[in-house]
């Protein structure tokens, strides 16, 4: 996952802008500068727009800051790093428009998506919540989500000489942020990692400022306040992370339990996976993914019947459904169960005879 590396290369980029942006020219920051948007760019090419966005328009516009080799490194080091992306999307989508474009499907459609909410959803462990729709069961996990915006403005306002950069920080952390709270209908936690990182600046500073702005007689006090505080938080996210491993590893002897069957039933490799989960239990299995539809589509009910004449194809149907009209004359089996759901089963396409194409594959 590119995020932890996007959030360590964006808070490297902003703190060689702050330097580089100084009166006297810093050369190691500017290469400090380019390498942290190149990183970024090279990890997740839309991360990087929203990165250099603010820092371009503050060394252009704002007084005490116009640097004209500060935007020309950031454009340089945007484009070298996502150069891969570039070519790739040239060479393999039709264009840069194209892939876009794509990419925009992949995710459901970018537009006007409110995902605060699912955000808050997410924070109790879950690693993807994509249709985000489950009930916010613990809401002591979500707690230092609001405070972080409290918590921010307080450093802001303490910081005082440091203020510009503090907000410049600030600016960037929601910028990187702007596509995953409001563009897209699901979410991550992983997905604000950069915007995190950027915001634990303005953080410290008003946790430092609530302990050295008390008088001196209140500062123990106020020192194990703020230590029981910072527990109390490590203390949850250690939780969440407890029944994240947890979740983790019973999904990982569920998908080994149902790859283990797929191979009894002759599905192995080289084979291709369909339908419900396809993609995890693919992986476990050893077999390609294949959707004929959805954010995965990536072939047609046609090509599958094609991929099941050279080698095996299974179509995996979830508790209570029905198989597509294309997988219904193939053999049905049953399957361990899934996230405690029972039913679960899987059609596999029969082998093709080897005098002739199979009667039951035919359109």
């Amino acid at each position: 996952m590119p995020n932890l590396w996007c959030a360590l290369g964006s808070l490297a980029a902003v703190g060689c802008f702050l330097r580089a942006v100084r009166a006297t020219t810093d050369g190691k920051a500017l290469v400090g500068l380019g390498a942290g948007v190149a990183l970024v760019a090279l990890m997740r090419p839309p991360d990087a727009c929203y990165l250099v966005l603010p820092p371009a328009v503050a060394a252009l516009a704002v007084p005490g800051r116009r640097r004209p080799a500060v935007p020309a490194v950031l454009v340089a080091a945007l484009l070298l790093g996502c150069a891969p992306w570039i070519v790739e999307a040239h060479l393999h989508y039709g264009g840069v428009v194209a892939r876009l474009h794509r990419a925009g499907e992949i995710q459901g459609g970018l537009g006007r998506h409110l995902a605060l909410d699912d955000q808050v959803r997410a924070l109790d462990g879950r690693t993807l919540c994509r249709p985000c729709e489950v009930p916010w069961k613990d809401p002591v996990t979500g707690a230092w989500w609001f405070a972080l915006p409290l918590l921010t403005a307080g450093g802001i306002i303490a910081a005082r000489a440091r203020r510009p950069a503090a907000v410049l920080v600030t600016v960037v952390a929601a910028s990187m942020a702007t596509p995953y709270l409001f563009m897209i209908d699901y979410a991550a936690p992983r997905f604000l990692l950069p915007t995190y990182a950027l915001l634990a600046l303005p953080v410290a500073e008003c946790l430092r400022a609530l302990f050295t702005s008390t008088r001196p007689g209140w500062r123990p006090s106020v020192g194990v306040l703020l230590t029981l505080a910072l527990a109390g938080h490590f203390a949850v996210q250690y939780w969440v992370l407890g029944h994240a491993v947890a979740r983790s590893r019973v999904a990982r002897q569920e998908y080994t339990a149902i790859a283990d069957q797929l191979h009894l039933l002759g599905v192995r490799p080289p084979c291709t996976v369909t339908g419900f989960d396809a993609v995890p239990i693919g992986y476990y299995a050893r077999c390609s993914s294949r959707q004929i539809g959805g954010h995965d589509g990536s072939i047609t009910a046609d090509g599958l019947r094609a991929a099941a004449r050279r080698t095996p194809v299974a179509e995996i149907v979830a508790p209570g459904h029905r198989p597509p009209a294309y997988a219904r004359a193939w053999r049905p089996e049953s399957l361990p169960p899934l996230r405690g759901n029972t039913g679960l089963s899987v059609y596999v396409a029969p082998p093709e005879p080897r005098d002739g194409p199979s009667e039951i594959l035919s359109p």
